[in-house]
């Protein structure tokens, strides 16, 4: 094929992605919406995995799977997440977009969950579903207390000193499907919230945990 064609192939396949993904691309901060499917109208299989390919080249993060790309932009500061790509975390999946009008979705581990908290003195913001790349905490690179039970066994799952990311938030990976008790604390003061590992509705981003 000539190499002319082969380009308008890839153009097309961007376009007609960039048509399903017009919603994501819209969201900001971390209210994410339901994720949207990369597959749109008749776009083969194969140009998607072009587009998804070169999405993840692009933004450095070819060969890395879910879990992985969390840990990574998790570890960066601030001033260094890209700022032309969004990255939602779901119960289930990794949905990833950027200005290209870009969309693909990555799945999370079967047995692990990911939740990210923001403990808070006075600021905080409303958040269901994280966002690596744009949501921020009040309580930045400091070394927090973080004690994680399962409510039903009491077994404790973590119990440990973390400091929060540049961000302000704690990543925690958790088993999946279950209820946990969760105690932040910090500086003297204390925050706690149940929460659920289990379903695609539970929550991905805590923001309500304030220290008293």
């Amino acid at each position: 094929m000539p190499h002319h064609s082969t380009s308008r192939l890839a153009s097309r396949s961007v376009t007609v992605v960039a048509v399903a993904v017009a919603a994501m691309l819209a969201l900001t901060a971390c209210s994410a919406a339901a994720s949207t499917s990369t597959s749109a109208g008749n776009v083969e299989a194969d140009d998607i995995q072009l587009v998804r390919d070169a999405m993840m080249k692009d933004h450095e993060l070819d060969g890395l799977d879910a879990r992985a790309i969390i840990d990574r932009l998790d570890a960066l500061p601030t001033s260094e997440r890209p700022d032309d790509l969004m990255v939602s975390i779901r119960p289930n999946e990794l949905t990833l977009s950027d200005a290209a009008q870009r969309e693909m979705t990555l799945p999370m581990p079967d047995d692990q969950f990911y939740v990210s908290i923001a403990p808070y003195d006075n600021e905080t913001h409303e958040c269901y579903f994280h966002s690596l790349t744009t949501c921020k905490g009040e309580i930045q690179n400091s070394d927090v207390q973080v004690l994680v039970t399962n409510a039903a066994s009491g077994e404790i799952l973590v119990d440990e000193t973390r400091t929060t990311f540049d961000n302000g938030f704690v990543g925690l990976w958790l088993p999946r499907d279950i209820d946990v008790n969760v105690t932040i604390d910090y500086d003297g003061r204390s925050a706690t919230a149940d929460l659920s590992t289990s379903g695609d509705k539970a929550a991905t981003c805590v923001t309500t945990m304030q220290l008293v």
